[in-house]
């Protein structure tokens, strides 16, 4: 079941103040959506994009949550459904980045809770608070979230922030198999498996063999096309869907000579993140 657009559809979005958030947003208002929820813990960049977006013909709502506190996401929740009325689309966009150190190097303990909590928990308490309504609904509904390659395969310097996408990846592919299990063709789970893209999150990260930094208006366009065709998986670009197969084929030692040659595991070397 393919959907056309998101017109007169209801739309949330997570990390919506800038980058592929905010495109996310963009798209759903140029397709004409009923609403558009916008989330992000940055209350002054979220109001610019909150006021670009206004008086389009889609009714924009703004909500300041840190999806890092499961408390904050249920009381966002709750002040959605108020606001908005149930979610059609949900688009699980915010996420965090800490890397250019080996894990013993850790040097704040919080960087790891707070990872994990954006990259993993958000998406996971987000998701049950609308996808219920969703499976009993009759409409067609989609559960959109932005992991990463970095879930794909190991990668040094960024242990942590690959554990999390990781299990965002498993979460959100197991969800979309029991839906399918269940009966619950109208509502579609796509997971999307970027490398790295020039939102400034991931300054400094090196593309590798055959694989530049992704724009973040292509991801943004191939993600929204696939989310609403219902596309279980979508890895960018096509080389890092070369990596995960050769290090399920490969033996261990000649798996991390390939993508130690390629580039993969040198290419947080000089990583440096968008600066404050």
């Amino acid at each position: 079941m393919k959907l056309d657009s998101v017109a007169g559809k209801k739309v949330l979005v997570t990390g919506a103040a800038m980058g592929l958030g905010k495109l996310f947003a963009e798209r759903a208002v140029r397709e004409g959506a009923a609403a558009v929820a916008l989330w992000d813990v940055n209350e002054v960049a979220l109001k610019e994009t909150a006021d670009e977006l206004s008086g389009k013909g889609t009714e924009i709502h703004r909500f300041v949550v840190d999806v890092s506190d499961r408390d904050a996401i249920g009381e966002g929740a709750t002040a959605t459904r108020e606001a908005v009325g149930g979610i059609d689309i949900l688009v699980n966009n915010a996420g965090i980045v800490r890397g250019n150190r080996y894990f013993w190097e850790t040097d704040d303990r919080a960087d790891i809770d707070k990872t994990m909590a954006i990259n993993s928990l958000a998406p996971m308490y987000l998701t049950l608070e609308f996808l219920p309504a969703m499976v009993q609904g009759t409409g067609q509904a989609r559960v959109l979230t932005i992991a990463s390659s970095a879930g794909l395969v190991s990668n040094p310097r960024m242990a942590v922030y690959a554990a999390s996408k990781w299990a965002a990846l498993g979460w959100s592919d197991s969800v979309r198999l029991e839906l399918e299990q269940a009966g619950h063709d109208h509502v579609k789970v796509t997971t999307v498996c970027p490398t790295y893209i020039n939102t400034g999150m991931f300054d400094g990260a090196k593309g590798f063999w055959l694989t530049p930094i992704l724009d973040q208006d292509e991801v943004v366009d191939t993600s929204w096309k696939q989310m609403k065709d219902g596309t279980p998986l979508v890895i960018l670009p096509w080389t890092s869907r070369l990596n995960k197969a050769l290090s399920g084929l490969l033996p261990i030692k000649l798996r991390d000579m390939f993508l130690d040659t390629v580039g993969v595991y040198r290419s947080m070397d000089q990583f440096t993140g968008r600066k404050k």
